[in-house]
């Protein structure tokens, strides 16, 4: 196909899979869908070294947000001859299929997750491990800070270009190799670590939000009409590990809108709660804005964990 660039060819030539220690993955997305990949970067680690990395941009088959063009500079006219997820899921599903695969925060899962119930393909079958899990255990410190990958990678001294599926990829991947290093524990041990409660003497923000949620440390603020009631959600946010506001503050990390909010993305007035997050954003705030489909997704993922 001639949308394969010579790194995914490269990629796809790789026999030796069992030989590998991880797969670190990242995807950066048009708009608040998680389904509308744009982009997708995945590295490969062997005995504790990256040695191969690929990304390629991604038709999502649906439009772009300015708030997400301004994070990572994908416009629909550069995707207008790359392949559409169902292309390259032929490809990427061999490669991830029965391999653990790392990124950082659930975000990326529920990407793959979500596009590929969008073309009704079955979901990649391998071991998800999530560095942001293993940061809270690996270094508590940061819980001062936040578990970004950006704030992570400069307490690690990772130099990055954020905002590029390969190169957050590669950092996520980097980044559980500091862990292993820092803490003499293996990726096995920290696919087990991970399942396991925070040390509670761990200082955290004192809220309902379950400590070892897998969104622990997000402060989450809820717009537009939901399908559920206010109080269902934040239950459910709280089960996630979030923390839940009334307002957008500086200290907001993911904004939920309701259906009718979302459908407002579209060149619409929007809600003033969505006008107020993504003039924090474009000031330099990292605030994910989600659907409430998408929580809700991940929410369901979560409890099938459990």
């Amino acid at each position: 196909m001639s949308w394969i660039n010579e790194d995914a060819r490269a990629l796809m030539k790789i026999t030796n899979l069992h030989e590998v220690d991880f797969l670190a993955l990242d995807v950066e997305t048009a708009n608040a869908s998680l389904a509308s990949i744009c982009q997708i970067g995945i590295a490969i680690f062997r005995n504790g070294e990256l040695t191969e990395s690929w990304s390629t941009l991604v038709n999502p088959g649906d439009y772009f947000d300015e708030m997400n063009i301004s994070i990572h500079g994908i416009t629909d006219n550069d995707v207008k001859k790359s392949p559409l997820w169902n292309d390259i899921y032929q490809y990427i599903q061999p490669l991830l299929t029965g391999k653990i695969v790392v990124s950082h925060t659930a975000f990326d899962r529920g990407a793959i997750g979500q596009a590929c119930r969008k073309y009704e393909l079955p979901i990649v079958a391998c071991t998800w491990l999530d560095t942001a899990r293993i940061v809270r255990r690996a270094w508590p410190d940061l819980a001062h800070s936040g578990y970004g990958l950006k704030n992570v990678a400069k307490h690690l001294s990772i130099k990055f270009n954020h905002h590029d599926a390969r190169e957050d990829a590669q950092t996520a991947g980097r980044i559980l190799n500091h862990a292993i290093h820092a803490t003499g524990m293996t990726v096995a041990d920290w696919l087990v670590r991970v399942a396991k409660p925070l040390d509670l003497t761990i200082p955290t923000i004192r809220r309902e939000g379950d400590l070892d949620g897998i969104l622990h440390g997000e402060l989450v603020v809820f717009t537009g009409a939901l399908t559920i009631s206010r109080r269902e959600a934040a239950d459910l946010a709280a089960r996630l590990g979030c923390d839940v506001g009334i307002g957008v503050t500086k200290h907001t990390t993911i904004l939920i809108c309701g259906d009718q909010d979302i459908r407002a993305l579209n060149g619409h007035e929007k809600s003033s709660k969505h006008l107020k997050a993504e003039l924090l954003i474009e000031k330099g705030q990292n605030i994910r804005i989600l659907s409430e489909n998408d929580f809700i997704s991940l929410a369901r993922a979560y409890d099938l964990q459990q």
